[in-house]
């Protein structure tokens, strides 16, 4: 009976957003900025698949909020509808799959599938006005960094308005190369991590939150290799790897830095050995003996 409801269900919404969704895909084909969206969807799933082992049928009950729930995603809808905010249209289909787990499998039911159901907020694209004030900031940000990184290596970089003089060479950093497809991707990449992996709530919201500098130090890295190679190979070697090839780097230089954060943040602060959930400071590895960890607590104090 469960499973028909839940196929019942996902029917519905298909149905109900079949428009929706596909604007959606069209949106992911032709826009390079929300081409991850594609895999949303799937990385959900699979975190379903993978958080299988905590639902329990025993613990599954009907909750009439979810009605409530529901309500609020269709009213969400109609205001997008008639404000014409398709932004709006996108973003009623989270609270309508919230509202119909809590409909059918109850509270144990929707906690399991929040964290899923939350992922699927970065297939959404942003606002066009949120688009828009987070792109000229991070122009800057990335135009003003990449000259004085390259005038620590030794070039000869101005920085002028959005664009980097480097001798003959000028570097346009336009809207596209702002940053925000790095920092929009950066942040599913972050999340995705942060719900997949064992660790305490705080170090996961810091892994999250480091979306931002790691996306400012990818694109920043990417400029500065561009001028490297205008000054050192060639203006076509240059651009081909500005515009082609920097986008398939981006992605293993940002799980490069995350996994490095993970390791600095398992250095830095260690389950106590004593096993009463604190921790014993920096420096120290699992499996020091306890009168150690006081040890060297007692000397760091």
């Amino acid at each position: 009976l469960l499973a028909a409801l839940l196929l019942l269900a996902a029917a519905s919404v298909v149905w109900a957003y079949w428009t929706t969704l596909g604007d959606l895909v069209e949106r992911w084909r032709r826009d390079p900025d929300y081409s991850h969206g594609f895999l949303v969807p799937l990385f959900s799933v699979a975190l379903l698949v993978l958080r299988a082992p905590k639902l329990r049928r025993d613990r599954l009950a009907p909750s009439w909020w979810g009605v409530l729930v529901l309500l609020a995603g269709v009213l969400v809808r109609l205001a997008g509808a008639l404000f014409y905010l398709e932004w709006f249209d996108a973003l009623s289909l989270v609270p309508c799959l919230f509202g119909l787990c809590l409909l059918i499998g109850g509270r144990h039911a929707a906690q399991w599938a929040c964290p899923a159901i939350l992922f699927l907020l970065f297939m959404v694209p942003l606002p066009y006005r949120l688009d828009v004030a987070l792109a000229q900031p991070l122009q800057q940000v990335a135009t003003r960094a990449s000259s004085y990184a390259l005038v620590t290596l030794g070039l000869p970089a101005i920085a002028e308005g959005s664009v980097i003089i480097l001798n003959d060479v000028e570097i346009g950093v336009v809207g596209a190369c702002s940053g925000l497809r790095m920092l929009v991707v950066f942040f599913a990449i972050a999340t995705g991590v942060a719900l997949l992996i064992r660790r305490a709530w705080w170090e996961r919201l810091v892994l999250v939150a480091s979306a931002i500098p790691i996306a400012i130090a990818a694109n920043v890295a990417r400029i500065v290799v561009t001028g490297l190679l205008y000054q050192v190979v060639s203006n076509e070697a240059a651009s081909r790897f500005f515009h082609d090839l920097a986008g398939w780097f981006m992605i293993p230089l940002a799980l490069t830095m995350v996994w490095a954060e993970l390791r600095v943040l398992s250095r830095l602060w260690v389950p106590d050995p004593a096993g009463d959930g604190g921790v014993v400071g920096l420096g120290l590895k699992p499996g020091e003996p306890a009168d150690e960890a006081a040890a060297f607590a007692a000397a760091r104090s």
